[in-house]
């Protein structure tokens, strides 16, 4: 790990500024676009008339930009670092969510949420994994686990903070006020607290860590094994999320109930990503992964089943979720090396979130189509799925002569 300075003696290289910087505005970027619409869509609608399908559509449009953009934002701090895109999307979140303020109609309103996917893309989570990992090599691992740890607060923060400013100033306000948010808050801390960085020669000065694959082109097929089970993962957490309220409901629970228990899904996140923070520097991330979807296999299938006590299949699905998001970040790392880790993060960005904005669609269209339980025992056959293909991975990498990995990263 670095000893918390570079050869130029700049202190805001340390982790110990780094992450909180990063984690603050983690929850800024993650409550002020994904998590914005389940608190301000109703409101939208009532104030202005416009279709609520279409409202949160904004976010589905969002999510393919930012899908389609993955690729070249992972270029892009692969070569100029991790900084300066960071600062793009603190301008783009703030201009976007602007534009919802000032939005005469809907297509300008649509519009809006298109600058704001190009600003999800550039600051959300893969970019921020990155970031650290760019910085600080294979001993970004346990940063990541720790960043993750803010994320997880990022709806408990904002949700209440976006209730406020709409009953204080109304679902306009509330996008003004995030955007000013952004531009006070989010963009001085990316220029001043983080650290610049000096072109490709300054990629993780700390790495020592062997690994046969490290800093090397990804193998295709571990690669596309790797970025299927991560685009399956997001796709069945978002369908799940999306509509775990009519699922709850359909096994005979009421809604004041239902919302009780879904409350339970984010502590339990940020529950097993503590536990993985204190046992990760002891196992390869794979298993981290199979954790994972083991976790949310469990947890649908005793959901699925009608087992009596809900609360428990919502701990384990919401660890499972949890775990996901640490596994995404590090096994990439792990297997490829940190050289080229922030361009194969945006890779594998781009299909997972070309799922995320397609998956809560077709949840819909199978709840209409099939109900509730039959749709989430299709969801739970999808994880089943991914569980196998999790295990397929775990065998390419024992394969292609890694074994010595799994036991220590």
């Amino acid at each position: 790990m670095s000893s918390g300075t570079d050869s130029g003696g700049d202190l805001r290289r340390s982790p110990r500024v780094v992450v909180p910087v990063l984690g603050i505005t983690q929850i800024l970027a993650w409550g002020s676009s994904y998590y914005l619409p389940a608190v301000l869509a109703k409101p939208t609608a009532e104030a202005t008339g416009w279709s609520l399908s279409w409202i949160v559509g904004g976010l589905s449009l969002g999510l393919l930009v930012a899908g389609f953009a993955s690729p070249f934002i992972g270029r892009r701090i692969k070569h100029s670092g991790g900084r300066p895109v960071l600062i793009a999307s603190s301008l783009l979140l703030a201009i976007g969510l602007a534009g919802l303020a000032i939005s005469p109609n809907l297509p300008v309103y649509l519009l809006a949420w298109l600058v704001i996917g190009v600003g999800m893309g550039a600051g959300l989570y893969d970019p921020a994994f990155s970031t650290l990992g760019r910085l600080y090599g294979h001993g970004a691992r346990q940063l990541i686990t720790a960043l993750t740890l803010f994320g997880g607060f990022a709806s408990t923060a904002c949700w209440p903070l976006s209730a406020f400013f709409v009953s204080e100033m109304g679902w306009r306000g509330a996008c003004g006020a995030y955007a000013l948010i952004h531009l006070c808050i989010s963009l001085p801390l990316y220029i001043f607290a983080l650290p610049k960085e000096r072109g490709e020669g300054n990629i993780g000065q700390e790495d020592t860590a062997p690994n046969k694959t490290a800093n090397h082109a990804p193998p295709p097929l571990l690669f596309l094994l790797l970025a299927t089970t991560i685009m399956v993962s997001a796709s069945v957490s978002t369908v799940i999320s999306v509509h775990l309220l009519t699922i709850l409901q359909a096994h005979g629970i009421s809604l004041a109930a239902a919302v009780a228990l879904g409350v339970l899904v984010g502590p339990s996140q940020v529950g097993a990503r503590f536990i993985e923070s204190l046992i990760g520097q002891y196992h390869h991330p794979i298993w981290t992964k199979l954790a994972s979807v083991s976790c949310v296999v469990v947890g649908l299938g005793l959901l699925w089943g009608g087992f009596p006590f809900v609360f428990v299949t919502l701990i384990f699905y919401g660890a499972g979720i949890g775990l996901e998001s640490i596994a995404r970040a590090t096994l990439p790392l792990s297997l490829f090396g940190p050289a080229n880790y922030a361009p194969i993060m945006g890779r594998l960005a781009r299909p997972s979130l070309l799922a995320q904005a397609a998956a809560p669609s077709i949840g819909a269209i199978l709840i209409e189509i099939f109900g509730s339980t039959a749709a989430l025992g299709a969801v739970l056959i999808i994880a089943v799925v991914n569980l196998a293909m999790a295990l397929l991975l775990y065998r390419l990498i024992t394969v292609r002569g890694l074994r010595s990995t799994l036991h220590a990263d």
